[in-house]
């Protein structure tokens, strides 16, 4: 049998102890009350954070609630939002046609921004984003906030699609985390942990690109601090939904 590639990844210190600390926070968050009742309600907040995040690393940032009312039409912002909205729909393909689901996300994310004609076709791709596709099609054993990490961070490096590539990146990470059912209704958005420490995902995206182990270990330390962030963004809207004036 072929060694599993991302498992040495394991054995760099402190990650372990930083995965199982970020799974945690997401399992009691995802434990909220509101979710049995307001569930739909929270998922719609969390997308929206989720998006207003993301746009905002891709150099894009407006107040939240400009963006809820609509009146905000930069194509990044609505990028994002369109993105958000359709990850649901891509779970169940993410895993069988991962190709296929990058360029739709680059359609998704980049309408709007760049030609129609260039939509959906990577203008990068290679041995190393084959062998990407590969460990999200099953493989690895790797824990799902391990292998999402890789998949944020080799598409951040080789970005495959040069119109939103942090805004595709960002997405497939967040399809791994559902897809592998450690998030299977998206109610985490680690693009809100990525923000809040903002200067951090750069510079550990950077030292992820080198290859080096002190890069790769600082890079997965932030995804897991990322996702347990959004935990807490999680919480807070569950909170906030909890208490809301019901109609």
């Amino acid at each position: 049998m072929l060694a599993d590639p991302l498992a040495p990844l394991l054995e760099l210190a402190d990650v372990q102890d930083a995965v199982a600390s970020a799974r945690e926070a997401a399992d009691a968050a995802m434990r909220h009350r509101a979710l049995r009742r307001q569930g739909g309600a929270v998922a719609a907040e969390v997308s929206l954070r989720s998006a207003v995040a993301s746009a905002a690393l891709a150099g894009y940032a407006h107040e939240r609630e400009e963006v809820r009312a609509g009146v905000v039409t930069e194509p990044v912002v609505q990028g994002c939002l369109r993105v958000a909205a359709a990850l649901p729909s891509l779970v169940d393909t993410w895993q069988k046609a991962p190709g296929q689901v990058l360029a739709r996300l680059d359609v998704l994310a980049a309408r709007g921004s760049v030609p129609a004609a260039e939509l959906g076709h990577p203008v990068a791709a290679g041995p190393r984003l084959d062998a990407l596709m590969s460990l999200v099609a099953g493989g690895t054993s790797a824990p799902p906030l391990v292998l999402a990490a890789v998949v944020h961070g080799e598409l951040l490096a080789l970005q495959p699609f040069a119109a939103a590539p942090g805004v595709v990146a960002r997405a497939a990470a967040r399809l791994t985390l559902m897809s592998s059912g450690f998030d299977p209704r998206g109610l985490i958005a680690p693009e809100v942990g990525h923000l809040e420490r903002s200067p951090e995902y750069v510079g550990a995206a950077g030292a992820f690109a080198t290859g080096t182990p002190d890069g790769v270990r600082s890079w997965l330390r932030h995804c897991a601090l990322a996702v347990s962030l959004g935990a807490a963004a999680l919480t807070e809207v569950a909170e906030e939904t909890w208490t809301a004036p019901q109609a």
